[in-house]
């Protein structure tokens, strides 16, 4: 069957190439700038001038595949990065819930950081990432670190960073879109959103919304999403801007497929909201930040017929709140020098209802981190680029710690890089592990250490045919050290993991109307590790052709150990997807009819063990834009 659907796709690709060679073959050359970042040091700088591994996706590649959920289109852009799913939509929150992110087989207990323009977004009592808030509408670019990023963001940046850059509305006048799609399984997806920009003044506003009846009986999921950007311009140096986030859903969790549960059901609401004054000058720059989120949750754990159903609902109020504080100098030529102070407060209440309105109390508790960094780069005869720095971290739950990270970029001929580093990572223990017992399971333990790790990385990455072609290559090795596990039931740090690996990534623009992305990585783990595939490969063609375009790609997943699954039954797949869309009139007033075809050779597979993936789907919607 693989090589069938390999076949496939390069004979339809081939097809595509001869196509195009018919088109004009010049290449605008905008398209193939060097990318600037500013995830691994807070400011703007050239992705070829830093050490660490950074991939990018951009809002024409998100936009491209009319997903509402950002997650799947990182999960198949990026090298390393893995992201389980159970459906057609939605993640969900309890302990059967997918939408974990995993970079180099570092993820599950939240070990992968999420920011929303920067600012760190998780769950403070259970400490879970937050997979359904993360709205693909609402998304200039993600930047992500695959590797530590703790030196800037602190815990939970032990396996690396997806910074969620969010939109802002730039091109002056008012531009609105809206987009409505259905498929398999009832699924149906509803966006709407608004830019305007006069003068100093800029807004976004958005609301989504997600539903569908699920593969199984009692796997139901909706989901609505709103969310509204202001900015203001006050002069040439600073910018005011204010952004709140909103999701109310609602789903069931039908349990595994050998051992249905009934009444599992979810009612979840969650926000985050957050204002920062930034400064822009040509020797200092930098920001002030405050963010606030929070989070109610409703959940009935459901039972097993012939069990009884559950006299008590789980109910937890959370926060994770913070103020960042940073500043960038430009000391002298090729320098720049960055200080930082960040504090944050995360924790929340807990506790069980019951039917005749008793309260069991569970946990009501918060923790305070305060930390300041610095990070030096120096670029050196526009050849060799320095970067060092170390950030000090203080929290109430396990004391103080120091995190590390140096690395040189070395061009030696045009369009030619080599990078190397070394970065400290580490994630504190949440609430739940410190303080909540559910024995005979895990006990808590308060005294538990944070995890760590520190990663060795060298790449080598080259511009070829006037930047048409791109090829990078990364290899890596981590030691991960005081990792949690439950010994006799009760949560200690003991565990010790080393992965090494290698990761790829290309891109090839043979004709204005054509082109081609893949990617590959290889994972070797010391010890087996859920949701962490031995092999991971993606590739994606697009063709346009005038009003038409026509995209297809392959994944294949191979030696993937199933989240709750045994060990030794290692899962592997291959995935076909296509779209095709047709635009009438312009890109700014005009309309796009679209149709998607997912995992179109029907394959069998399973990423969270009792949960059985779709066979083949299909979407078609409308896009319009004015």
């Amino acid at each position: 069957m693989k090589k069938s659907v390999l076949f496939l796709v390069a004979t339809l690709f081939s097809s595509l190439q001869l196509w195009a060679a018919e088109e004009d073959n010049k290449i605008d050359t905008t398209i193939f700038l060097k990318q600037v970042v500013v995830t691994a040091t807070k400011i703007q700088v050239n992705r070829n001038s830093i050490p660490l591994s950074i991939s990018v996706i951009g809002r024409e590649e998100i936009e491209a595949s009319s997903e509402s959920a950002l997650l799947p289109v990182l999960s198949q852009h990026i090298p390393g990065l893995f992201v389980t799913q159970k459906g057609m939509t939605g993640f969900g929150v309890n302990s059967n819930s997918a939408g974990t992110v995993n970079i180099r087989g570092i993820g599950q207990g939240n070990k992968v950081l999420m920011l929303f323009d920067g600012q760190p977004q998780w769950a403070g009592v259970f400490g879970h990432a937050l997979p359904d808030t993360y709205v693909a509408s609402d998304v200039e670019r993600v930047e992500v670190v695959r590797g530590p990023g703790s030196l800037l963001y602190g815990s939970n940046a032990m396996g690396g960073v997806v910074n969620i850059i969010t939109r802002q509305q730039k091109d002056d006048g008012r531009h609105t879109q809206a987009r409505v799609m259905y498929g398999s399984y009832n699924t149906q997806k509803y966006m709407v959103n608004n830019g305007y920009n006069a003068g100093n003044f800029s807004s976004f506003i958005s609301v989504n919304h997600d539903r569908t009846d699920g593969l199984r009986t009692n796997s139901d999921f909706h989901i609505t999403n709103g969310f509204v950007n202001l900015g203001y311009k006050i002069n040439d140096i600073y910018k005011l801007k204010g952004d709140v986030s909103l999701a109310k859903f609602k789903n069931q969790n039908p349990g595994p497929i050998d051992n249905p549960v009934t009444d599992n059901k979810m009612d979840i609401l969650r926000g985050t909201a957050s204002v920062s004054l930034t400064n822009t000058g040509e020797k200092i720059s930098g920001a002030i930040q405050a963010f606030y989120n929070w989070g109610n949750h409703e959940i009935n754990d459901g039972y097993r017929p012939p069990a009884n159903p559950r006299t008590f609902r789980f109910n937890s109020d959370d926060h994770n709140t913070g103020i960042l504080l940073y500043q960038t100098f430009r000391l002298f030529d090729g320098n720049s020098f960055t200080a930082g102070i960040d504090y944050k407060n995360w924790g929340g209440h807990a506790w069980n209802d019951t039917i005749n309105g008793r309260k069991g109390e569970i946990i009501d508790r918060s923790v305070n981190e305060i930390a300041g960094y610095v990070i030096a780069q120096q670029d050196l005869f526009d050849k060799l680029s320095l970067n060092v720095g170390v950030r000090y971290e203080h929290s109430d739950a396990y004391g103080s710690r120091w995190t590390p990270q140096a690395g040189l970029t070395f061009r030696p001929f045009e369009g030619n890089s080599i990078r190397a580093s070394f970065s400290e990572g580490y994630r504190s223990p949440n609430i739940r592990e410190l303080y909540i017992s559910y024995p005979p399971y895990s006990v808590a333990n308060p005294d538990l250490k944070p995890e760590s790790m520190q990663t060795y990385e060298l790449a080598i990455g080259q511009y070829l045919n006037d930047n048409k072609f791109f090829v990078e290559i990364t290899g890596f090795y981590l030691e991960a050290g005081n990792m949690i596990a439950g010994v006799q039931g009760t949560l200690t740090n003991i565990d010790k993991l080393y992965n090494k690996g290698i990761e790829a990534e290309i891109s090839y623009y043979p004709a204005k109307n054509l082109w081609f992305t893949t990617n590959y990585s290889y994972l070797r783990t010391s010890t087996p590790v859920e949701a962490a595939p031995k092999n991971k490969f993606f590739i994606e063609g697009t063709y346009r052709l005038k009003r038409l375009t026509l995209t297809a790609d392959v994944e294949s997943i191979g030696g993937l150990i199933k989240v709750s699954g045994a060990t030794d039954d290692k899962v592997n797949y291959t995935l076909l997807n296509a779209k095709a869309s047709y635009l009438f009139g312009s890109h700014t007033k005009g309309f796009t009819l679209f149709v998607k075809g997912e995992n179109l050779t029907g394959t069998k597979y399973e990423i969270l063990n009792g949960f059985p993936m779709p066979k083949a789907t299909v979407m078609g919607g409308v896009d319009v834009r004015f």
